[in-house]
């Protein structure tokens, strides 16, 4: 994965501990294997929540749009399936 999301002028008014949360995520996502993705995102998301950290509607939103500027049609796609798993599973708490 590209680090130059890091740069983004959007990231300044974010909190410094979820843009270290962000940074350690992608470094994991990115060293994982396709198969085990889903399940790293679902171990990272846990390491948040047991932080108390978690993110606006509007951060994750920002977020997506900065990572997925550099993807694939694909790539994008197989985000925003994850997106909506993610969503469905915060919504059953």
């Amino acid at each position: 994965m590209n680090t130059n999301w890091k740069q983004d002028p959007r990231l300044k008014g974010m909190n410094q501990q979820k843009l270290e949360l962000l940074t350690t995520f992608a470094q994991e996502v990115e060293s994982a294997p396709k198969e085990q993705l889903m399940s790293t995102i679902l171990t990272l998301n846990l390491k948040a929540n047991e932080k108390g950290i978690h993110f606006s509607d509007q951060e994750t939103e920002l977020l997506v749009s900065i990572l997925s500027g550099g993807m694939s049609p694909a790539e994008r796609k197989r985000m925003d399936t994850l997106r909506m798993i993610s969503k469905n599973l915060s919504k059953r708490k």
